[in-house]
């Protein structure tokens, strides 16, 4: 099917929603599968639906659907909780397999939760340890021998820079440093090759490019050859290797099992589950060139209409993932101008215009018509009125 495809999705009429980079919009079909387990499986099945619907495989089920857009093999990704849960896991993780050095490495690129989870780490664990942040830049020149972990988040999240995994991670653990890769913006928006880069950990959302809605769970990624040994760190009783043994003691399960920790939120993931289908339709190859088109194509129009903005992404396509990111010294009143015509975006501080491109429901024809209206808003001042100028609590 050629891109795009907007009969998949529902979205409001007259819309042009450049904010999938933030959250994904409603598929199609998505309602009638959270209805139909809310209804017949919970309504009609009660507790028998935890092994007459399969939901206890929810999460081992979807992973291996998430596994296929991020070049992992079939078993080394689970479902459950939220991003910063599975940030944390895969950090303590890390730690473990490195005892001797105390070390976290990232950037300032980074999202800030992400850093956040370190912070919060070392706290708990004391004994010296320290997290180290520098320059996107810097990072390969910043990686020595007192390194344990360098997290990274792949795309960063305000300007779309593309960080080079193999050569990162390559780096790392040449160092002899455990590599964790934050795959929010990455996954259903970029070619990633999990197995290909070596890594030893990956986590990511499933509520941007993969449109699980709101909320949706987070993933987490084990290579293979560690997923059996592999310190949990957040001992749950799903992650133990008898769950329903109720021993008192956690033992830990034999796979990528012992990065669950509590029970799986089964709406939500029947909800992804079914958004998943799109990707039977198309490729992330496919997606991605398209992608980079559309973007281009978003640079070269503003650049020619609206000089009052300025490039902040990478100019070249290969070296950013699928947004384009503008700043703008009234970029929060622009926003909120831009989004009071149909046209969604969003701010990140401090003055940051975001605008994700997801070729799955975005064409040539709506960028052309995005940027026709931004120009109104530039060069007629329309966002210069009080009430744009009000912060929401979400920007």
């Amino acid at each position: 099917m050629p891109l795009p495809m907007k009969e998949l999705f529902d979205i409001p009429e007259g819309m042009i929603y450049l904010d999938g980079n933030s959250l994904g919009p409603l598929v199609k079909g998505v309602s009638d599968a959270v209805k139909d387990a809310v209804e017949a499986q919970w309504g009609g099945q009660l507790i028998k639906g935890w092994n007459s619907c399969g939901w206890m495989e929810q999460p081992t089920r979807v992973g291996n659907q998430v596994a296929s857009l991020i070049g992992a093999p079939d078993g080394s990704v689970v479902m459950g909780d939220t991003l910063s849960i599975k940030v944390f896991q895969a950090l303590a993780a890390g730690l473990a397999l490195r005892p001797e050095r105390r070390v976290i490495l990232s950037d300032n690129g980074n999202f800030p939760s992400d850093l956040y989870m370190a912070e919060g780490l070392i706290d708990l664990k004391g004994q010296g340890y320290a997290l180290k942040v520098v320059d996107p830049e810097d990072v390969i020149a910043a990686i020595d021998d007192t390194v344990a972990v360098v997290m990274l988040t792949e795309v960063d999240y305000r300007t779309g820079r593309r960080h080079d995994m193999v050569a990162i991670t390559n780096a790392a653990q040449a160092a002899g440093a455990v590599m964790v890769w934050d795959l929010a913006h990455s996954a259903g928006a970029v070619d990633v090759d999990l197995a290909g880069s070596g890594c030893e950990f990956a986590v990511g959302c499933t509520y941007k490019y993969l449109n699980g809605g709101p909320g949706a769970p987070a993933f987490i990624y084990v290579r293979p050859d560690l997923a059996a040994s592999v310190t949990p760190a957040l001992s749950g009783w799903l992650g133990h290797k008898a769950p329903f043994a109720f021993d008192q003691s956690y033992t830990p399960a034999p796979d990528i099992e012992r990065m669950r920790v509590g029970t799986p939120s089964v709406l939500q993931l029947a909800a992804l589950e079914r958004a998943m289908v799109v990707w039977e339709k198309t490729s992330v190859a496919e997606v991605r060139a398209a992608s980079i088109a559309l973007c281009d194509l978003f640079i070269a129009e503003v650049e020619a209409r609206c000089p009052q903005l300025t490039l902040i992404s990478p100019r070249v396509g290969a070296e950013r993932g699928s947004q384009v990111s503008f700043a703008f010294e009234h970029g929060y009143p622009a926003m909120q101008a831009l989004i009071d015509r149909n046209v969604i975006g969003d701010f990140r501080a401090p003055n940051v215009m975001r605008f994700g491109f997801t070729p799955l429901f975005i064409g040539r024809e709506d960028v052309i018509a995005a940027v026709d209206v931004l120009e109104t808003v530039l060069k007629d001042r329309l966002w210069d009125a009080p009430h744009y100028k009000t912060k929401s609590r979400v920007t």
